[in-house]
């Protein structure tokens, strides 16, 4: 027989010392290749809609709903199945309320609910084995949930067991207690894997919430969106990046996520943009979205828009320095200073001039357009303090880095947030990096170790240096996978009233991507191979993306290239409401097979918990499995099958003398 290798047969032998205690682990691990596949969700470009992103996972996409209705539908009205929802969602804001609001005995309404959250709790755990639901169990609680999850309540002395246990509960004055912590039991099982395909920063008003969740939360992988690197290139010291970050931050009047978030300092930015602006009316950095509330708040918004005018022409001045110096990057300078004529109030683009909807540049040195001003070198430096010593940021971006990564190969599917650079024909696009040429996988690679290396302690503070600016151009370069455009026109949308001079070419992977044979050369490059078994999604292999938001209002498919390619950018952000018509989209992978869920747009957290409302989701199926798929179909079961083999091993080399076994352990 062929066995491991001796030292790590010696190594097993550590964690599994006899013949029985490896044989135990070979029981156990082949009886988990039986079970059905663990549920992964699939979400992208949450864009700081913390309230909405957290509601879906409370409510798992609305499969905790159906859930209580196949187990409810029959024998309680409508009302209280929504009510018992609304409670699994937020339990301890639903329970205030409803203590707070009754002056009856809640003994029975404690006892009943309980019964009812076991069953949930039975339901959403099936997949798993006890050692699984056991690690999800809070320690407090851990015994007796567990003695009420495997116990069935159709045997009359088990019921009788089990009713007794609830009372006890609920008289002892731990009922509310163990409501919360079943409900969050029932949260944790009801996914098993969550993938996040970018861009949890930007536009909405808690990125830092998310993140914060996210550090709780086990079992979960990021793939980083071009808003996620430009925040890291923030946390790195970049300052163009931090000046943009700034100034997008202001444009959509979000200043929660950095003041709140993580305490950088804007004070600086408002006096100085107060004096340097004071007779500007700004009218072009109004923020997104709020002119109708101007009247009520008039004073605020100047001084936003003020602060927004002044850091995006330090934003300019930094990128014009960062071209300079980064010639080979081959950024497009169309959108820069030097082709402003302050006399003439005009810009000129591609040969012609246009004239400026905002001429005042009380910075703006015509002999040297990107030199920064004594007070712009200060106030930057200043920010890039802020940015720098904000622990809470320098902590989400340690999570960023240890879950995530800028692709992931995950079974059958391939994860990244938006493009793989392409020729026009379709083939792989050779792109230049400190001389060095790549392409596809081995490109997406590069950057990521680059990345890395921008907040590794190197030897080398040049190398260092040079790795934090390239975040910048992540964010705006015409190769970077995050970005994939032929420029960033900035500029001209913010002074240029011609709608011409905003045009963004996308690159050859936006326009190629709904053809079949695209996809499968990409999924080819990148190693992802069809299921092997036989009936699994009709063998389909899959790229899945976010990044452009899918205008499924106008009747955009996300489903493309004959189902090879998924776009779930649905507009989580209620800035891109208008643009999709819907709210976001969740992908979710079973063990039947592939679900794409539509949301419409969520209230709030307040409403949803005092008035039970729920996001409204419709259902796609996008693919069905011939059988269901088990563990030993998977990533995870492969993997399995892999530590099977080598127990066995371990057996081998027990039983013929090779390795001897230690029996007192």
């Amino acid at each position: 027989m062929n066995y491991p290798d001796m030292r790590l047969l010696q190594l097993l032998a550590r964690t599994f010392p006899n013949c029985e205690s490896a044989s135990t682990e070979i029981i156990n691990l082949e009886a988990i290749l039986s079970l059905p596949k663990g549920t992964e969700h699939f979400v992208a470009d949450i864009h700081g809609e913390h309230e909405a992103f957290l509601h879906i996972l409370r409510n798992a996409s609305g499969n905790i709903k159906r859930k209580v209705h196949d187990l409810f539908g029959e024998s309680l009205p409508e009302q209280e199945m929504r009510d018992l929802c609304t409670l699994i969602y937020y339990p301890e804001k639903r329970l205030e309320m409803i203590e707070e609001g009754s002056d009856e005995d809640l003994s029975g309404f404690y006892a009943r609910t309980l019964l009812q959250l076991i069953q949930v709790c039975q339901s959403v755990s099936s997949k798993y084995t006890r050692s699984k639901v056991r690690k999800a169990l809070p320690k407090q609680f851990a015994y007796i949930i567990e003695e009420l999850l495997h116990e069935s309540p159709n045997d009359e002395d088990k019921d009788a067991y089990v009713q007794r246990i609830v009372e006890t509960i609920v008289q002892i004055g731990q009922a509310r207690n163990f409501i919360v912590a079943i409900c969050n039991v029932i949260h944790k099982l009801s996914i098993d894997q969550l993938h996040i395909l970018g861009d949890i920063f930007d536009r909405g008003p808690g990125a830092h919430i998310i993140m914060d969740y996210l550090l709780t939360r086990e079992n979960f992988d990021l793939q980083w969106g071009n808003h996620d690197a430009l925040w890291m290139g923030a946390a790195a010291g970049c300052d163009a990046c931090i000046a943009i970050v700034l100034r997008l931050s202001l444009r959509f009047a979000n200043l929660a996520t950095l003041e709140e978030g993580y305490g950088i300092n804007l004070l600086p930015l408002a006096t100085f943009a107060m004096e340097t602006y004071s007779d500007d009316p700004c009218l072009q950095f109004l923020p997104v979205g709020t002119m109708a509330e101007a009247k009520g708040d008039e004073k605020r918004l100047r001084l936003i828009a003020q602060m927004h005018k002044a850091i995006s022409v330090i934003q300019f001045k930094l990128e014009g320095q960062l071209m300079n110096v980064h010639p080979e990057w081959n950024i497009d300078r169309r959108g820069t200073l030097e082709n402003i004529n302050l006399a003439n109030g005009t810009y000129n683009f591609e040969g012609q001039d246009y004239p400026l909807l905002d001429a005042c540049f009380p910075t703006l040195d015509p002999s040297d357009p990107y030199r920064l001003t004594a007070e712009e070198a200060d106030l930057m430096k200043r920010l890039h303090h802020s940015f720098r010593i904000s622990e809470k940021l320098q902590k989400h971006i340690r999570l960023l880095f240890s879950h995530g990564s800028m692709f992931l190969v995950s079974g059958c599917n391939l994860l990244f947030h938006a493009s793989v650079p392409l020729n026009a024909d379709g083939s792989l696009r050779q792109v230049t990096i400190d001389g060095q040429t790549y392409q596809g996988r081995e490109l997406m690679q590069q950057i990521e170790s680059m990345m890395r290396t921008a907040f590794s302690p190197s030897p080398l503070e040049r190398n260092r240096v040079s790795c934090r600016d390239f975040f910048w151009y992540l964010w705006c370069g015409p190769d970077s996978p995050l970005f994939d455009k032929d420029r960033m026109a900035t500029f001209e949308r913010y002074f240029l009233a011609d709608p011409a001079t905003h045009h963004e070419e996308k690159g050859a992977y936006y326009l190629l991507r709904e053809e079949p044979e695209v996809c499968a050369r990409i999924l080819d490059h990148f190693g992802v191979t069809s299921p092997s078994m036989e009936g699994e999604v009709g063998g389909q292999r899959h790229i899945i993306n976010g990044h452009v938001p899918v205008h499924a209002g106008q009747g955009e498919n996300p489903i493309k290239a004959d189902g090879m390619l998924m776009v779930i950018d649905g507009g989580f952000c209620k800035s891109y409401h208008h643009t999709t018509g819907i709210a976001g989209y969740t992908l979710v992978y079973h063990s039947r097979g592939f679900e794409l869920i539509q949301h419409e747009p969520f209230t709030s957290t307040a409403e949803a918990a005092s008035s039970g409302t729920d996001i409204k989701s419709s259902k796609q199926i996008v693919e069905m499995a011939g059988r269901r798929i088990r563990v030993r179909d998977t990533d995870k079961g492969r993997q399995i099958q892999e530590q099977i083999k080598e127990l066995r091993g371990l057996l081998y080399a027990y039983r013929h003398g090779i390795i001897k076994e230690n029996t007192k352990k």
